[in-house]
């Protein structure tokens, strides 16, 4: 375990002293799972192994109290609504049905192209409760005792969330007042995400399949139990492993809307979780890696888009600082907002890049934050010669790199944002993402002193 522990700080190290072999900027495929929760502040990097076992136990308690929760609440629906056919189940939802909840429609055959189509949600943070782990039978799920439960949650209440800075591992000691609050707004809106979670992550593809052997070799009846103890439905067409996959998205994602229901579930998050439970084959552990994860992309999420428009603010602001003749450009296309890069951003260009080129930008992105966490100061990175200064905001460097790499072609041959949208979206396979990391950690040492 000391070495996993150094491997977690060996990412901050090596992140500025990569080679020219691009294997040397990633985390070793092998340890990926040892070394994520360290990035992703489950575990702090100085942390011994008893204080880490602490942590796991008790992560693993608050997890199986949000799936009871999700389980019970699908078990009272299929009891008090006696579900005869997809227009009533809320484990299914129809693209009509998507539209009328959420108000905005789904191109016909572009569904993944819709983010955050999420609907009004209840900012009240006390909406924490209970429900049984994921690989639980119907069976199971019908025999939840809604007093035991109580119970539980009486002796154990709720992890809740916090957007205080810190560690996860320390926001997730369980307070006594964390008890749950029933509200008939927050009911209709966990059925609403339940419905397009399901959607969602029957979609899901199977890029992640030869990253992830053992769950790739799942048999069907484990794949169809799994299926049943989350309430996932229209999965016929669907092989084994990407019934399991989207088994495993509906369980972690509807605790993770019960966990913080202030944000609850956007189309999108399914993005970002993907790739961490093809790596991550517990779905408790999985499940606090995304809930570290989501610390700050949660704000891609928010319906009044502030989180959003901020991101997008500091794209322009790059580019304007580094070129200031693309931006009059872009100024005259109306475009200087950015929003050609509204899904880089929603989603941190998991549209854009393979699956290892994904997990190789995010470990990066992951590394600058764990630096800041562990508070490597811009003065003391630089003592170290070490390049670049580690941000919070590396993504959005890596964002103006790739539209400072088209500057030509966007200012010869693109006269609408609609032309510079369409070239953002077609970038899928074509980004060396190494060089633009480079690009990227340049923008940071030129441009990050002017534009704070």
């Amino acid at each position: 375990m000391a070495q996993l522990v150094h491997a977690g700080g060996e990412v901050l190290r090596r992140r500025r002293q990569a080679t020219e072999e691009s294997s040397e900027r990633r985390v070793e495929p092998s340890i990926r799972a040892e070394v994520w929760p360290f990035l992703l502040g489950v575990y702090s990097l100085n942390s011994s192994e008893a204080e880490r076992e602490a942590i796991k136990a008790h992560n693993r308690k608050g997890y199986m109290l949000l799936r009871k929760h999700c389980l019970r609440k699908n078990n009272e629906e299929s009891v008090d609504d006696h579900i005869t056919s997809e227009e009533e189940n809320p484990c299914v939802i129809s693209e009509q049905e998507m539209q009328d909840k959420t108000g905005k429609a789904i191109p016909e055959n572009q569904a993944d192209e819709s983010l955050c189509s999420s609907s009004s949600r209840d900012e009240d943070e006390s909406q924490k409760s209970d429900v049984t782990h994921v690989e639980a039978s119907r069976d199971d799920v019908a025999s939840v005792d809604q007093s035991s439960v109580e119970d539980e949650e009486e002796s154990m209440p709720l992890p809740k969330y916090s957007n205080a800075g810190g560690n996860i591992e320390a926001e997730t000691k369980l307070s006594k007042d964390a008890r749950p609050v029933k509200s008939a707004r927050t009911v209709e809106d966990f059925e609403t995400w339940q419905r397009i979670i399901r959607l969602d992550a029957v979609r899901a593809n199977n890029e992640w399949v030869s990253y992830s052997p053992l769950q790739a070799a799942v048999t069907r009846e484990k794949a169809i139990d799994s299926a049943s103890a989350v309430c996932l439905k229209d999965y016929d067409h669907l092989e084994a492993h990407r019934i399991h996959h989207a088994s495993r998205l509906v369980a972690i994602l509807e605790a993770y809307a019960t966990y913080d229901p202030e944000i609850g579930y956007c189309q999108g998050m399914s993005d970002l979780l993907a790739p961490l439970i093809a790596v991550l084959e517990e779905d408790d552990e999985a499940f606090w890696c995304f809930a570290g994860f989501m610390r700050k992309a949660r704000h891609n999420f928010r319906l009044d888009e502030v989180g959003i428009r901020r991101q997008l603010n500091m794209v322009s602001k790059i580019i304007k600082t580094k070129d200031f003749h693309l931006y009059r450009h872009l100024e005259m296309l109306e475009a200087a907002d950015c929003f050609f890069v509204y899904r880089m951003v929603v989603v941190m260009f998991r549209r854009e890049l393979t699956f290892e080129q994904t997990l190789s930008l995010w470990e990066v992105m992951w590394a600058d934050q764990a630096a800041r966490r562990a508070g490597i100061a811009r003065s003391s990175w630089g003592k170290l010669r070490l390049g670049a200064p580690p941000t919070d905001d590396l993504l959005l460097y890596a964002i103006a790199a790739s539209v400072l790499e088209k500057r030509k072609l966007i200012i010869e041959s693109y006269s609408s944002m609609d032309e510079i949208i369409r070239d953002c979206n077609s970038m899928a396979g074509q980004l060396d993402i190494w060089k633009l990391l480079d690009d990227a950690h340049d923008l940071v040492v030129t441009v990050q002193d002017r534009i704070e």
